[in-house]
């Protein structure tokens, strides 16, 4: 059945208008090259978005030809300003940026343990408000989040979750009161980790994956046939609750210890690498120790380093690699047994870390328990993933809004 004139109009907007989120700004005449539309319906899109506020001219084509350059049209960056948090049992970071996601401010800050819920929320609150105030932004339109812990599928909400921050769940509610004007999204942080390295990490190629998150504590996202699956809970992928051998007993509805997490978590990691001696020091960092501690243990087997003893501690790193990868293997081929997903990603700091070096002795370890083809990668984007999937879930939910038809 044809589409009505008013329907075609609003599906050649919204065409044009991803194209110029994907490509960036373009001529009339490669936006009617691109969408395989008439001149006049190119044309008249454009006058229709133009007026509507949500493209503009932002330069000329340096087209070698006869006559004016052509006009280049862009999404006017300006006309939303998006925020992306990731909330840590430790701190948060907020990015704010324009509604094609170039980021304007930036700024991270810890919040201590013992700081109390008022405070700690007013604190994470008030580090929103100085970056939108850095970024130039009048207001926010849409505000990402990423935390630990599980989210309601139905509210959306942050669901109250044993050892995580009771601050965590009221700065939800604090955010939303602060800013009247904004949709505020909340998602897992390992779901927001898979996003990201699904549209621009190392999960790019790939439609079904599973990406395993190893930072402070474990978990894991679950993306089948291009979309990312919550269940019916919002519990997919807590594997940290997942009973294993190697542990001394088995996990409870209310803590993760005896499961996979007793394995992977970033105090196991620093543990097992002390029981190989490797030196083990508090590198005053944001990301988990266990990242630097598994890096340095990758810089010493490449001989990368210059420490006196650097062969028996390349020897010790070796064998702590090839311990942690058993680990690891475990609750891979857990997964990759009930799943198939073909591709498994170590996200987090720890699996960026362990780069290509601890990745493939995983694979190998999978390989050898599984019958199911499965490759494995490190991250591309580490624990900074979780602020890059904040901020394209926001984007995309600004965009959905802003470029959706409207009645003429």
């Amino acid at each position: 059945m044809p589409a009505s004139p008013s329907t075609a109009r609003a599906i050649n907007d919204r065409l044009a208008l991803r194209l110029l989120q994907q490509q960036g700004s373009l001529t009339a005449g490669q936006l009617k090259q691109l969408t395989g539309l008439s001149r006049p319906t190119v044309a008249d899109l454009v006058e229709r978005l133009t007026d509507a506020g949500l493209i503009a001219v932002v330069g000329e084509a340096g087209e070698q030809r006869r006559g004016p350059n052509a006009k280049l049209y862009g999404i006017v960056a300006g006309r939303a300003h998006l925020a992306a948090l990731d909330v840590r049992t430790e701190g948060v970071s907020v990015i704010v940026s324009d509604l094609v996601g170039s980021v304007l401010a930036e700024a991270s800050a810890p919040i201590g343990g013992d700081a109390g819920t008022g405070p700690a929320v007013e604190q994470a609150v008030a580090l929103v408000e100085r970056v939108v105030k850095e970024a130039g932004a009048d207001r926010l339109h849409t505000v990402g989040i990423g935390a630990p812990g599980l989210i309601d599928p139905a509210s959306g909400e942050l669901r109250d979750s044993t050892g995580l921050p009771e601050w965590h769940r009221s700065l939800v509610a604090a955010l939303q009161e602060r800013l009247p004007e904004a949709r505020v999204i909340v998602e897992n942080e390992t779901n927001l980790a898979a996003l990201a390295e699904q549209r621009d990490g190392v999960a790019a190629d790939r439609d079904t994956f599973v990406l395993l998150w190893l930072g402070h504590g474990t978990g894991a996202a679950v993306v089948l046939d291009g979309a990312l699956r919550r269940g019916a809970s919002g519990g997919t992928g807590e594997i940290g609750f997942l009973p294993v051998p190697g542990t001394t007993g088995l996990p409870s509805a209310v803590d993760c210890e005896g499961g996979f997490h007793s394995l992977a978590g970033s105090a196991a990691i620093v543990e097992l690498a002390r029981s190989f001696g490797l030196p083990v020091e508090d590198m005053s960092a944001p990301e988990p120790l266990a990242a630097g501690v598994v890096g340095r243990a990758v810089a010493l087997v490449a001989g990368d380093t210059e420490a006196a003893d650097r062969d028996a501690q390349a020897a010790s790193a070796d064998r702590f690699l090839d311990t942690l990868a058993d680990h690891l293997a475990v609750g891979a081929a857990s997964v990759v047994a009930i799943l198939d997903p073909g591709c498994v990603v170590l996200g987090g700091e720890v699996g960026q870390a362990g780069g290509e070096a601890l990745a493939a002795r995983v694979e190998d370890r999978v390989r050898r328990m599984s019958p199911l083809a499965t490759v494995v990668r490190p991250s591309g984007l580490g624990g900074a993933a979780v602020l890059r999937g904040a901020l394209l879930t926001a984007r995309d939910a600004a965009q959905d809004e802003l470029f959706a038809p409207r009645d003429r």
